[in-house]
């Protein structure tokens, strides 16, 4: 008797067994949760900056990652160009980033207008401040505020969107150095620790320590495009 006993709670056990792992078999997975998508956004500041700072293989580089971006924001339709320019160094001709970007307008992730056209872009009357430099995730940009500040962006481009002489290096061996080098920055937010037009510009602010991710860090920045 007392055999017959264990022998049924033993199977009972294992019946038990069977029915809860197959009720766990059956329970859906819920779905990874997708980021935000702003498929009408024409304008963005990258949320991270490439793996080796100024260095992104030239332009070409610098378009893919932000073609990349604009894909996981659901805005993959249009076609992306990073705001860059290049130098005539090396029997290159110079490229001007203001002519890379279309003819506008430009709109941010939220919807908000920040210029109407190039010459709107290039102007004082552009709406680009600390409010409106929204990432393609649909966040802010850490400004000259915020504890960590992030305002610092490549450009290596003049305040009429054109590129620099060939005598400086102003973009970092035209987007191919991660580590001596220069690039010019402008400073998304408009704010400087002076109140003169450089402080203020978001295109050309100043120069950057070095080329390499640290360097970028270091003077306000993460290499963000």
């Amino acid at each position: 008797m007392q055999k017959t006993i264990r022998v049924g709670g033993l199977i009972a056990a294992i019946t038990l067994i069977a029915l809860v792992g197959a009720s766990q078999a059956q329970t859906p997975t819920a779905p990874p949760p997708q980021p935000p998508q702003f498929p009408n956004m024409t304008f963005f500041v990258t949320s991270i900056g490439g793996p080796q700072g100024a260095n992104y293989g030239g332009l070409e580089g610098a378009d893919r990652h932000c073609q990349t971006l604009a894909a996981k924001a659901g805005a993959s339709a249009k076609t992306w160009r990073a705001y860059l320019s290049t130098q005539a160094v090396g029997g290159t001709t110079a490229v001007n980033a203001k002519d890379r970007i279309g003819s506008g307008p430009w709109v941010n992730a939220k919807g908000v207008q920040i210029a109407t056209s190039v010459a709107d872009l290039h102007s004082a009357n552009n709406k680009i401040s600390p409010d409106t430099i929204v990432a393609e995730n649909g966040r802010l940009i850490p400004n000259r505020l915020y504890t960590v500040n992030q305002h610092d962006i490549l450009t290596g481009s003049q305040a009429d969107g054109t590129a620099f002489p060939p005598d400086k290096d102003m973009t970092c061996g035209n987007w191919t150095k991660s580590g001596e080098g220069n690039a010019m920055l402008g400073h998304a937010d408009r704010m400087g620790l002076r109140d003169d037009d450089a402080s203020k510009s978001w295109n050309t602010s100043h120069p950057s320590r070095a080329c390499d991710a640290a360097s970028l860090v270091a003077t306000g920045g993460a290499g963000l495009l």
